[in-house]
């Protein structure tokens, strides 16, 4: 089966060179192989990256390069060139600040090949430059506690089937059936793509033999901007997509509604409730501080800061969300229609590219 493996990167240079060597070790028949590549408005050397890796023979039946030149300078436009684009009978979406094994493609293709649709696996976090802080940052990242409970952030022990994947592989029927990305989406596009799918009858299958790993922000103030931005999303998508998110989302923004409200009542003679609520969170912060300590095998000193660094991620992803809530009627009342439109585009697109490839098929033969 040939297969588009895609990826896009904003200001990725970091992290690319990386990714390029991954892609260029699959095990996988580089000749069944096309690599699509999309810069989102890079203002580092991502796109010489890219075209350089483009001009480079490396036994790939096809490898290309696309700008975004949307009006659109999100992840979900991004991911619609690049679906445009691709001409494999299967169609993985990979970050760019990623690493997947040799065997990744192969292993996705064996259990497509099986029948499933959706495939993918554990997306566990790592360290691009491990030492003790940023060792610490994984620790918060990687922890229940103080990231997400999301099942694809774990390896399965067995096959079994969830709401959504990362880095999965996809039949390309699948985007003839549900069409591409909602570009009015930044964060939560895969959340209301994923539905979508699932609404169509589609199924999430996490392999147990597929692994794929992803970079955690180095520095504490890029985690906090992830985290505000994440929740940020949450708020506005709500709005648009509310059953493509699950209650999980919000737990941030209740846990700052409680906070604040408890400081409130605090303010007029009432201090049980705030004694109440972070005493309940100091046990879970304290709780998942040691846990880290435990499950990381580790004496880091450093591990002792995550009881200040878990209040912060979860208060900044609540800001985000409650931001995201205040502007949800003003932003809603902008939207005109276009996602809509462009998902259909970018359906007609794949459906176009599926007869090209048939029909090429069919005059080799």
């Amino acid at each position: 089966m040939k297969v588009s493996l895609c990826t896009i990167a904003l200001n990725e240079e970091r992290a690319l060179n990386g990714l390029l060597r991954d892609f260029r070790d699959q095990s996988y028949p580089h000749k069944n192989i096309e690599i699509i590549m999309v810069d989102n408005g890079s203002t580092d050397n991502s796109l010489e990256i890219m075209q350089e890796f483009c001009e480079t023979d490396n036994g790939f039946y096809n490898v290309q390069v696309y700008q975004n030149t949307s009006k659109h300078k999100n992840q979900a436009a991004a991911w619609n060139v690049a679906l445009e684009h691709a001409t494999g009978d299967i169609i993985i979406r990979v970050d760019a600040h990623s690493k997947i094994p040799r065997h990744f493609v192969a292993r996705n293709v064996f259990n497509i090949e099986e029948g499933e649709d959706i495939v993918g696996g554990g997306r566990p976090n790592i360290c691009m430059n491990p030492n003790k802080w940023t060792l610490t940052l994984l620790a918060a990242e990687e922890s229940l506690f103080g990231s997400s409970v999301a099942d694809y952030r774990r390896a399965a022990a067995a096959k079994e089937y969830h709401d959504s994947l990362f880095h999965a592989a996809y039949k390309r029927e699948v985007f003839e059936k549900v069409g591409g990305f909602n570009e009015e989406l930044g964060r939560t596009e895969d959340n209301e793509l994923h539905y979508r799918m699932r609404q169509a009858g589609y199924k999430f299958c996490c392999c147990p033999e597929i692994v794929s790993f992803q970079h955690t922000r180095n520095t504490l103030d890029r985690m906090i901007r992830q985290k505000y931005g994440n929740g940020y999303w949450i708020g506005l998508t709500a709005g648009v997509c509310p059953k493509c998110l699950s209650y999980f989302h919000f737990i941030p923004f209740v846990f700052l509604i409680f906070l604040v409200a408890s400081l409130v009542i605090w303010i007029f003679g009432q201090p049980v409730y705030f004694a109440i609520i972070t005493a309940m969170y100091t046990m879970f912060n304290l709780v998942n501080t040691v846990g880290a300590f435990v499950l990381k095998k580790s004496l880091n000193p450093l591990f002792l800061l995550l009881p200040l660094i878990f209040p912060v991620l979860h208060i900044s992803y609540g800001v985000g969300t409650l931001i995201g809530l205040i502007k949800l009627p003003f932003w809603k009342h902008s939207l005109d229609g276009s996602a809509e439109r462009r998902i259909e585009e970018v359906k007609q697109a794949v459906i176009e590219n599926t007869k090209r490839s048939a029909d090429k098929e069919e005059s080799n033969e």
